[in-house]
C-alpha cells in the first residue's frame, strides 16, 4: 500500500481539535522548561510537564508504548549525547551546561498533539549554543515547505541543508511523521531527502515535523536501558519538533501557545512564512 493510500487529510474541526491539543502539549513543554535548572532531575522536568496534563485531564500517548520496557513517563528527558527517548529519572541530575530535550505528547477528545525544544541549563558553551539555534532554525526552514503541492522531500531537503550548512548532521535513523487520531501515521518524513521526491503534500495532512541533530556523526546507538539513543560518538545532540498542518494559507503550527508563541524559542516566527 502507498503511503499516500495511507495519509489521512483532517477537516477543519479536526484541525481545531488538533490545536486545542496543540495548546496543552505546549504548556506542559513551557512547564517543563522551567523546571530545566541546575539541580533538578529529569524526573522533575517529567513531573511538571505531567502536572499541566493532569489540569487538563489529559494524557500523553508516550506513557506505556512497548519496547524493552513500557515507557514509563509522560515525556522523553534526554541530556546532552542523548538524543532521543530518554526515561526520566531521579537519578540524572542537571547541572550548569548542560542541554536538555524534551519530547511531550497530548491527547485530547481522541487526537494527538506532539513536540519538542531542547534548551541550555545556565550557561552553556558556544558550541552547544550554536547547536541548539541551527536545530531550531532547521524546524522553521522545513516547515516553510509544507504547503500544498509541494513534497515531503522538499521539507526533508530543507532540513538537512541547513543543517548540513551550519557543519552538523542529522540522524538517518528516526523520522518525523504523520500525526492525528495516532502518534504515528502516515507519512515518515525524515531529515534529509531530494527536493522533487516524496508524497505530495495536500490540504488537511498533519505533519510532525523533527530536527534531530548531532555534532559529531550521524551514527546513534541505544543505552543500556533499551530506551535512550546517543550519539555513537558522544557528542552533543538537540532534538526540536512541532505538529504542523499543510493548508491552502501555508503551514499552521499546532503546537504553539495561545498566544501563537513557542514554549521555548529563539526564533522569531516572522522570518519564515508561517500563519
Amino acid at each position: 500500500m502507498s503511503w499516500e493510500r495511507q495519509i489521512s487529510i483532517k477537516s477543519k474541526a479536526e484541525l481545531e481539535l488538533m490545536r486545542e491539543a496543540g495548546i496543552i502539549n505546549a504548556e506542559a513543554l513551557a512547564a517543563a522548561a522551567k523546571a530545566c535548572v541546575p539541580g533538578a532531575s529529569t524526573a522533575d522536568v517529567d513531573h511538571a510537564a505531567e502536572s499541566v496534563l493532569k489540569h487538563y485531564k489529559v494524557t500523553s500517548p508516550f506513557k506505556g508504548v512497548p519496547g524493552p520496557i513500557p515507557f514509563p513517563a509522560s515525556t522523553c528527558v534526554s541530556v546532552n549525547n542523548i538524543l532521543v527517548h530518554g526515561i526520566p529519572s531521579s537519578k540524572v541530575i542537571l547541572k550548569e551546561g548542560d542541554i536538555v530535550s524534551v519530547d511531550c505528547g497530548t491527547i485530547y477528545k481522541g487526537y494527538v498533539a506532539d513536540s519538542a525544544f531542547t534548551i541550555g541549563v545556565g550557561e552553556i558553551s558556544a558550541e552547544a549554543r550554536k547547536l541548539l539555534e541551527v536545530t531550531e532554525a532547521s524546524l522553521y526552514e522545513g516547515i516553510s515547505k509544507m504547503i500544498p503541492g509541494n513534497r515531503s522531500g522538499d521539507v526533508s531537503a530543507a532540513v538537512q541543508a541547513y543543517v548540513e550548512k551550519n557543519g552538523f548532521y542529522v540522524t538517518r535513523q528516526y523520522t518525523g511523521h504523520g500525526v492525528g487520531r495516532r502518534m504515528w501515521e502516515a507519512p515518515q518524513v525524515p531529515n534529509y531527502g531530494e527536493p522533487g521526491q516524496g508524497v505530495v503534500l495536500k490540504s488537511g495532512m498533519t505533519i510532525a515535523l523533527e530536527p534531530m541533530v548531532l555534532v559529531g556523526t550521524e551514527a546513534t546507538k541505544t543505552i543500556s536501558d533499551g530506551w535512550g539513543v546517543s550519539s555513537a560518538d558522544m557528542s552533543l545532540t538537540a532534538h526540536f519538533e512541532h505538529s504542523v498542518a499543510i493548508t491552502e494559507d501555508g503551514p499552521r503550527i499546532l503546537t504553539l501557545l495561545k498566544d501563537g508563541t513557542p514554549p521555548v524559542s529563539g526564533i522569531r516566527l516572522t522570518d519564515y512564512r508561517i500563519v
